[in-house]
């Protein structure tokens, strides 16, 4: 941040040597200057607008929400992931050390006291200013842990310029502190501005931010991650309060047409969510103000050089609400030799997130077709990587197929079920989790696509549990998260939180069981097999395909006692000596 201010100051420097007095005493040329800018409420509302491009969108040809899973355990892109992998380096500059953002809203809050409007206007909008430093924060804290908190308008002389790092539940709190400021003032669902953020985004947020804090400081106790003297329980109480709230309030619901077998793959393919209560936020897209992204021409069409992994894939239970390794429905080997026979008794939202055969899918024009297999024998950008292809936001609408980078399917940015999934799993957490919490969370997932409820009585006990060492409660209130958001862009944080390494050092992810398989010699052309094993396509001992078998042969090499942070960039060290390295990057 320092940085910013002594280049300001240089330049400035070199400029006042030309300058007279009336330049001297004009305000800094990189800010709005008070006196001219903040009159009225609008002022602060187009002030606000730069900060809602932090918010992950679709944009562009390859930017879509179905691919935020690329740097986690669920997909498995044809360039491993270097955090992953373990291959990260400490860099020069730049990092996400960046404290732009921060700073201009720390210059809102500090220049709004004269503007005019209706009191509920003028609250509304610093609401959404101390929303998005929590948000700004927040991203700092998950990144680098101990960071700085700045929450005014600095000087090139400031102290704080050169400060210390603060404790990372320093940080949190402050967060809170400024989330529930911004819940006092924001307006409701119904009453703030549409397309921006209102009260109860911002209570979903809170949930978030607490579940995040408190499972970081339980799992990371011991470490040299973890915080001193706290298990995070205060913040997973938060977490439950907070969620509950939002639940009890009675304003959303899932999205449900009472069709198990697509309600929770449409909720992903809509241009128009005003009417879906499930979705707290969203982003528009118009043709006609050139706001458009390319979803639609690469999914369901093209594998975009990723898949779902074999570990994402057999997170999903049976449609008794078993585990496939405990399931009767579930025949083992031989249910893998087709998609078709891997998705038959399977939780209904396997087949919504994954391209199975009879898939309906949009043809040329307005022609609707069956799927037929994935792409395993294409091209780099057109490939599956593991055969389970992505199927998640395919629309059916030929407008979305209409040309190049034209797609306005919009971009869900906060929903519902997570604040049902932050509830039972923060309530799990501290142990005080009931039937009754169930039936207001998890069952109200498992309604919409017609999977039996969890029972606190018989909750079902994996041999295959992803987390070995934790109750079969917690295990299961997480396979639900993981396949609810699964493509979703949150997988990392929830390993990240969990400490849950132990699902990725030395492995390498795997695909379809592609040898024997019903898909097994029918990529062919001119009579000749475009697939060769070994070349374009390789497979493990058992016949999976094993897409990092030549590029990553020991497996992911993330390191445990470094990994869980972001490196600081050496300039910014030598910027601040106060500032000291990240466990295992020094």
């Amino acid at each position: 941040m320092k940085k910013i201010f002594l280049y300001i100051c240089l330049a400035l420097m070199a400029l006042c040597s030309a300058c007279n007095e009336e330049f001297l005493e004009r305000y800094p040329l990189d800010e709005i200057s008070p006196n001219d800018y903040w009159k009225s409420t609008e002022d602060m509302k187009l002030y606000c607008n730069q900060f809602y491009g932090a918010f992950p969108v679709h944009s562009g040809w390859w930017n879509f929400s179905v691919l935020w899973d690329n740097n986690s355990d669920n997909l498995v892109p044809g360039t491993f992931n270097n955090r992953l992998a373990g291959r990260d380096e400490v860099p020069t500059s730049g990092g996400g050390w960046n404290w732009d953002n921060i700073r201009k809203v720390n210059y809102m809050l500090a220049n709004t006291a004269s503007v005019e409007g209706t009191v509920a206007d003028v609250n509304h909008f610093m609401g959404e200013a101390r929303f998005f430093r929590a948000w700004f924060y927040f991203e700092k804290v998950k990144a680098f842990g101990d960071v700085p908190w700045i929450s005014k308008p600095l000087n090139i002389d400031s102290e704080e310029l050169y400060a210390k790092r603060d404790a990372r539940n320093v940080v949190v709190d402050s967060i809170i502190m400024d989330l529930d400021k911004a819940i006092a003032g924001l307006k409701e669902k119904g009453k703030a501005p549409a397309f921006r953020i209102n009260k109860e985004v911002a209570m979903a947020f809170k949930s978030r931010v607490c579940l995040f804090e408190g499972t970081w400081e339980k799992y990371h106790t011991g470490t040299p991650f973890g915080v001193n003297g706290s298990d995070g329980s205060k913040y997973l109480q938060l977490a439950a309060e907070v969620a509950g709230q939002l639940i009890d309030g009675g304003k959303f619901s899932l999205y449900s047409t009472g069709d198990p077998a697509m309600d929770y793959h449409n909720v992903f393919n809509k241009t128009d969510y005003s009417g879906v209560s499930e979705v707290m936020l969203w982003k528009k897209y118009d043709r006609e103000l050139g706001v458009t992204h390319n979803l639609g021409n690469r999914i369901p069409h093209q594998g975009m050089d990723t898949g779902l992994s074999k570990a994402l894939v057999d997170s999903y239970l049976c449609s008794d609400g078993l585990p496939i390794a405990i399931s009767p429905l579930y025949n083992g080997a031989n249910d893998q030799k087709s998609l078709v026979s891997i998705s038959a008794n399977r939780d209904p939202r396997f087949s919504q997130v994954t391209l199975i055969p009879g898939n309906k899918i949009l043809g040329e024009g307005d022609i609707i077709i069956p799927f037929e297999k994935p792409r395993l024998a294409d091209t780099q950008e057109n490939r599956c990587t593991t055969g389970y292809q992505i199927f998640k936001g395919a629309s059916l609408d030929p407008d979305e197929r209409s040309g190049a980078n034209q797609a306005t399917v919009g971009t869900v940015i906060f929903r519902f079920a997570e604040v049902l999934l932050n509830y039972a799993e923060a309530k799990a957490e501290t142990g005080n989790l009931t039937q009754g919490d169930l039936d207001k969370s998890i069952n109200k997932l498992r309604d919409r696509v017609g999977m039996p409820h969890l029972s606190l009585g018989a909750v079902p006990n994996d041999p295959n549990k992803a987390f070995s060492a934790l109750s079969a409660l917690i295990n299961e209130i997480r396979r639900e998260r993981r396949v609810e958001t699964a493509l979703d862009g949150t997988r990392l944080s929830d390993l990240l939180r969990w400490r849950a390494h132990e699902l990725i050092v030395g492995k390498r992810p795997k695909g379809f069981l592609y040898k024997d398989s019903d898909l097994q010699g029918t990529y062919t052309s001119d009579g000749q097999d475009r697939i060769i094993i070994g070349e374009n396509l390789f497979l493990d001992e058992n016949g999976y395909i094993d897409p990092y078998q030549k590029s990553l042969p020991a497996g992911y090499g993330f390191n445990p006692d470094r990994d869980y942070l972001r490196p600081i960039p050496t300039q910014e060290l030598t910027l601040n000596p106060q500032l000291s390295q990240n466990p295992g990057w020094e």
